[in-house]
């Protein structure tokens, strides 16, 4: 893999994720319990054999370089191995990046002080396990000049997404950006080939493409807009089924883009199924991330005789419940809930106190909060929404350090 050079973008908004994203990039935002979201694109490359890897970052970027620094500084450089922060450098102009195409643009210099025959551009803000590697063999075996991963899913959802139609080689013949009327696939009404926003380009290609689209002033510099319906007319761009991964991950076709609160809080809950439709816990693809050294979880009877318990939930380190109940949740590390306290279809960051006799359910917790004794989120929606945002499903968000008036 020394001739692939990779680049993480990572600078979005994430605005549809606020107040999760107020103080922090979308591929920062926590995960599981444990993770960032940055961290499965990251694993999938540290597993996948990718160690030259640059990450471009813009907005509201110190958590998530705090992150990388604090986790992902696991390379060694004298190797030839990297992870590099890189936020904008204006090299092309005082603009900040007006696309994800745009972006790589703005970094051509990189691109062209590497070594690289082939270049790997992901999202960091997406949930899913992928051996990019088997990828890459293909998009070899085939000489193609740029290879889109790629994956069904009902035509009902796939407005949202770049529509691929195939020949019988997988060879892309169109390439539509989020039609309102998503086209189907030949052979099922009922659902459309999706692009999954992981392309893998020939160097010298793509580096003419970003510098022709630079120059075109109506151009939205965006690669699902501009770059590949370009590229397809050109001849050899493929498709590669994600779904029929030929790599050493799981086979669980499983990919999320956890762009809202609610397809955010699916994908948590996802996690807490009987048989979780991705399994974070394969042996050999462990995911990575920076974890804080803190001790055991436990539970603790209460003062009044109140046993803590956990029902079907995700527990991290440093935990502590104290004759509360916790149902169907997420904890994640460092946080203390008390007596009497209930939590359900929850998702609580770390260094949350929930106090004694609270109700919480159907929530997301941001970091740092304080939750005072008796307290009800996520039982009366009228209550909740003259203090907090509710997402279209009914998901209530306190943002991070929320005080509460006592």
């Amino acid at each position: 893999m020394q001739d692939t050079l990779t680049v993480v973008l990572a600078g979005g908004v994430g605005s549809r994720l606020s107040p999760l994203t107020d103080n922090r990039a979308k591929p920062a935002v926590p995960f599981g319990g444990k993770y960032r979201i940055i961290d499965f694109t990251l694993t999938n490359c540290l597993h996948s054999g990718l160690r030259q890897i640059l990450v471009l970052t813009q907005y509201k970027s110190h958590s998530l370089q705090k992150h990388l620094r604090d986790g992902w500084s696991i390379f060694n450089p004298e190797l030839g191995e990297y992870i590099t922060i890189v936020p904008p450098q204006m090299r092309k102009g005082g603009a900040w990046y007006e696309g994800t195409a745009d972006a790589i643009y703005h970094n051509l210099w990189l691109l062209s002080r590497s070594d690289a025959k082939y270049v790997v551009v992901l999202s960091g803000d997406h949930i899913y396990k992928m051996d990019y590697a088997a990828m890459l063999e293909e998009h070899i075996a085939k000489n193609a000049i740029t290879t889109v991963a790629c994956m069904d899913i009902p035509r009902s959802e796939a407005s949202a997404f770049g529509i691929i139609n195939v020949d019988t080689n997988y060879k892309i013949t169109s390439f539509i950006e989020k039609p309102q009327d998503p086209p189907p696939m030949p052979n099922d009404p009922n659902r459309s080939l999706v692009s999954m926003g992981i392309y893998i380009f020939n160097m010298e290609e793509l580096q003419e493409a970003l510098t022709k689209d630079s120059a075109n002033k109506d151009s939205n510099h965006d690669f699902g807009k501009n770059i590949l319906p370009e590229l397809v007319k050109t001849g050899n761009v493929f498709a590669y089924n994600f779904c029929g991964d030929k790599g050493r991950v799981a086979k669980d076709c499983y990919w999320r883009d956890v762009g809202t609160i609610d397809s955010y809080y699916r994908a948590n809950m996802d996690l807490l199924d009987p048989l979780p439709p991705m399994n974070i816990y394969q042996p050999d693809w462990s995911i990575r991330t920076y974890e804080a050294q803190f001790p055991p979880a436990r539970t603790v009877s209460s003062a009044t005789g109140n046993e803590g318990i956990f029902i079907n939930s995700i527990i991290s380190n440093g935990v502590i419940n104290s004759g509360g109940s916790v149902h169907h949740s997420i904890i994640s590390s460092n946080v203390r809930i008390y007596d009497s306290a209930t939590v359900s279809n929850s998702i609580i960051f770390d260094d949350v106190t929930i106090g004694q006799g609270c109700q919480i359910a159907n929530c997301i917790i941001d970091k740092h909060v304080k939750i005072p004794p008796n307290t009800e989120i996520g039982i009366d929606p009228q209550k909740d929404s003259e203090r907090f945002h509710i997402s279209e499903q009914g998901i209530v968000v306190v943002p991070e350090a929320y005080i509460f008036d006592i």
